[in-house]
């Protein structure tokens, strides 16, 4: 465990609600206290992090003087509206005592799964992480429905670990970690200290849900690690009661479970493109384009792109070729193609003035893009 933690510069933390929360009687001020100074130390030693927060429901609940959680849809978002006001003015207030700013981000299936949205919602975040503000993540409950909605933090929190390429989701919850059993019914259950994300052995380990307040259990979290491993991202799951939990794992203290991914963080995204069977567009780099990415690591520029063909949206996977037609590479592009006609073969500079809006420099960013 040591020796994989401790390399792990891009963290998303996942804090259930009983970690929050007085047992669903409103926020735990002092734990969300706790929690920020966690993460501005780990931000102040060079860490980026991310914080997906469970709790506005809960905090919802106590304002609105609810003792059970409701199941129609409709109470549900309209307590996340209620509680979320609570959550994210606690944790700013929190974060603001080590001068930093926190911001809220909400999220649904359906940005995750559109192309577009996905890349806006990752530019987003990753723009935060640069400027050293600290992003809090819920589901966006308050619109969700029954179709698109999460279902549970603890996936929401491998789809973030996705969605920024994050290199561990570390998922903090009222157990130790994974048990050969359930720990509750089985005295003989012992820690699984180390295995790997995905393994099926895990999930007949894992039980279902123990809590009234939170929806996620055990197998939720196995879950969340198979899909954070598909992206690289190791997973640990560990008791947000273990004091400074955070610091020491990142310091490679063995502390709850560790489910390793097999692939290499940007491995697997660049295993993703290069497999990506079919593209919308294409784009006809020249020389200097085809020797910039090839021996100098760099990103697609538009002023190297010679000609686009197809019809192709912002963030489609397109093929960039020589002006002989050889396979070069493949990315994902950063303007749809009738843009993508418009600066081409303009430098980057020029952007602003042939679209009328400021974006991205590179037409691919060479992290989105795998030589053939």
């Amino acid at each position: 465990m040591k020796t994989v933690l401790t390399q792990c510069k891009r963290i998303v933390v996942k804090v259930g609600s009983s970690l929050v929360t007085n047992q669903g009687a409103g926020l735990d001020l002092d734990a969300l206290g706790n929690w920020a100074g966690q993460i501005a130390a780990l931000n102040a030693s060079g860490h980026e992090v991310v914080l997906v927060s469970s709790g506005a429901i809960a905090e919802g609940m106590q304002r609105l003087g609810w003792n059970t959680r409701p199941t129609s849809i409709h109470d549900l978002q309209a307590a996340a509206a209620v509680g979320q006001m609570g959550l994210v003015q606690a944790y700013e207030s929190c974060f603001r005592k080590h001068n930093l700013h926190a911001a809220q981000v909400l999220l649904t299936h359906g940005d995750l799964v559109d192309r577009e949205r996905y890349l806006n919602a990752r530019t987003t975040l990753t723009t935060l992480l640069s400027l050293r503000v600290i992003p809090i993540i819920n589901e966006n409950d308050t619109v969700v429905t029954d179709e698109i909605k999460f279902g549970d933090n603890d996936t929401l929190g491998a789809l973030v670990a996705n969605l920024i390429e994050a290199d561990v989701l570390i998922i903090l919850t009222d157990q130790s970690g994974l048990y050969t059993a359930d720990p509750r019914k089985n005295p003989g259950a012992t820690l699984v200290s180390e295995a790997r994300a995905g393994d099926a052995q895990l999930e007949n380990m894992a039980g279902g849900a123990g809590r009234s307040i939170g929806r996620g259990g055990m197998i939720t979290k196995i879950l969340a690690a198979k899909r954070a491993a598909r992206s690289g991202a190791h997973t640990v799951i560990a008791s947000g009661h273990e004091r400074d939990v955070l610091l020491r794992l990142l310091q490679g203290e063995a502390i709850g479970t560790l489910l390793t991914a097999t692939t290499l963080t940007l491995a697997a995204r660049k295993q993703w493109l290069a497999d990506h069977l079919q593209v919308a567009g294409k784009l006809v780099l020249d020389s200097g384009a085809i020797k910039a990415l090839r021996s100098g690591g760099k990103s697609l520029l538009p002023i190297g792109v010679k000609s686009v063909s197809g019809a192709f949206e912002r963030g489609e996977v397109v093929a960039c070729v020589s002006e002989d037609g050889s396979d070069i590479a493949r990315g994902l592009v950063n303007y749809n193609a009738d843009e993508a006609r418009l600066i081409a073969q303009h430098a980057s500079q020029e952007i602003e003035t042939l679209l009328g809006y400021g974006g991205d420099a590179e037409i691919i960013h060479r992290d989105n893009l795998v030589l053939l």
